[in-house]
């Protein structure tokens, strides 16, 4: 009778120690850090609206503006990063959390043979055990999981750049496939004037019929140019709604100035800037929690002590006496020598890894300032003097076939020249655009004071993350 007693008494005991737990898990559920990373709150899942309910944003005219908008909100890049930075402050939560006690019931003498048979001799044991951790376990532990979940942070920064550079880059390939196609078109419309001119000479007998058939050559490889820069404008606007997760370009025309060219920024200006960057800022992070983890496989040469105690029920006397107990491993062989080891290695890869990245970095500038400074060298030579000088040239040579000074190759010549001087203006600015972007990436800052979206300076999205 006693030994049922006291088995009650224990289901009792665990039941309320399990009871406890639950509360515990419960507090704890509501006491979840609130802890965001450094990008903005729109970055954040919970913020973002359903791409349903943005259909209309994405129509219309697209400013640059407004892409950004839709790509901060619907790009999945972003939205997986986001559900990341949350698991790792669930990580630094449960890192933060003491071992559980351990419940346990011991029976001895029970069922065995003679006056052991039964369970009237048997002497029963309900004890509570809780490991104590020491040298600072715990701290260490939720230290590194503060640190990953800083890391993770950083993350989401560098990928929200690199979405913000890619629209940025998106609305200019698809601006400059709109200038390159009312380009084309224009010269097509010249070459239909050339048509036009070289026809009513040869209807009055002063051309030969074979440069009207020269001249409509010319105007049909200038229609297959029209058809392949709607061709590639298509294909661009395609690329911009992928960067808010649209597969298809609902806008109508995007709106910016491709034309806006400010002067060519200071090199060593961008190496100061470039320290700015995320992919450079979070190494010192990285480092930090690799000399945590240095600590806390240090930590763990030193044992932890389980301390245990309870009541036993004695079989002869019928009285009942507590048990304390306490036990703890002897480090004699295993004292984590390689845990530690690895750390050590593991810190040494990160900080080889951190020169690797500011060599690559500074690479990167330097490419993209050689790409500027190229694109910016032609559009100075090509505004001041080859485009003027093509246009006066054309004027002059189509006006004076007219009066027959020029032959048909003359004007032939001066079309194309004239042509690929607006094809190569319109590369360059395009290059120059394309670089701008890469450099306010690269450096976390603006260049150009006139960007090319004029509703947006891009370099404040970019900023936006990094307070």
């Amino acid at each position: 009778m006693r030994f049922n007693s006291i088995i009650v008494l224990g289901i009792v005991l665990a039941t309320g120690i399990a009871g406890c737990i639950t509360q515990h898990k419960n507090i704890a559920a509501q006491d979840t850090p609130t802890f965001r990373p450094q990008a903005r709150p729109e970055a954040m899942v919970e913020t973002r609206p359903s791409f349903e309910e943005s259909r209309e944003e994405a129509s219309g005219e697209m400013t640059l503006k407004k892409a950004v908008a839709l790509a901060l909100r619907h790009n999945p890049e972003l939205k997986s990063f986001s559900w990341a930075v949350r698991a790792r402050e669930a990580g630094t939560l449960q890192s933060s959390l003491r071992p559980n006690p351990e419940f346990g019931i011991n029976i001895e003498n029970v069922a065995g043979s003679g006056a052991f048979s039964g369970a009237d001799q048997a002497e029963t044991t309900i004890a509570l055990s809780q490991v104590i951790e020491l040298d600072a376990k715990r701290k260490a532990r939720t230290q590194v999981a503060t640190m990953q979940q800083d890391l993770s942070a950083w993350d989401q920064e560098i990928k929200r750049m690199e979405v913000l550079t890619r629209v940025s880059k998106a609305f200019t390939a698809v601006l400059s496939a709109q200038e390159g196609l009312n380009l084309i078109e224009d010269l097509l419309d010249i070459g239909r004037q050339v048509v036009e001119t070289v026809s009513a000479r040869v209807k009055a007998g002063k051309a030969s019929p074979v440069e009207e058939i020269k001249v409509k050559v010319a105007l049909a490889s200038t229609q297959i140019k029209v058809e392949r820069a709607k061709r590639a404008l298509k294909i661009s606007r395609k690329n911009l709604a992928a960067t808010w997760g649209d597969a298809k370009a609902r806008f109508e025309r995007v709106l910016g100035q491709l034309a806006s060219v400010s002067e060519l920024p200071s090199q060593d200006k961008l190496l100061r800037g470039l320290a700015q960057n995320p992919e450079l800022a979070r190494w010192a992070v990285e480092i930090s929690s690799r000399q945590a983890v240095i600590a806390v496989e240090k930590s763990k040469a030193i044992p932890n002590l389980t301390l245990s105690g309870g009541l036993r029920s004695l079989s002869g006397p019928d009285d009942n006496v507590f048990v304390v107990g306490l036990s703890f491993p002897l480090s004699l062989m295993n004292r984590n020598q390689g845990g530690i080891l690895e750390a050590r290695y593991e810190l040494a890869e990160v900080e080889e890894k951190r020169r690797a990245a500011e060599i690559r970095m500074n690479t990167a500038l330097a490419d993209a300032y050689n790409t500027l400074a190229t694109a910016h060298d032609a559009l100075t030579a090509l505004q001041l003097k080859v485009l003027p000088g093509a246009q006066g040239t054309f004027d002059a040579v189509n006006a004076g076939y007219r009066l027959g000074k020029f032959s048909l190759i003359d004007v032939l010549d001066a079309q194309r020249t004239i042509s690929d001087a607006k094809v190569q203006h319109l590369e360059a600015l395009t290059d120059y655009h394309l670089a701008i972007a890469d450099l306010e990436r690269l450096i976390g800052g603006s260049i150009s004071p006139e960007p090319i979206g004029a509703d947006l300076d891009i370099t404040n999205e970019l900023k936006g993350g990094m307070q």
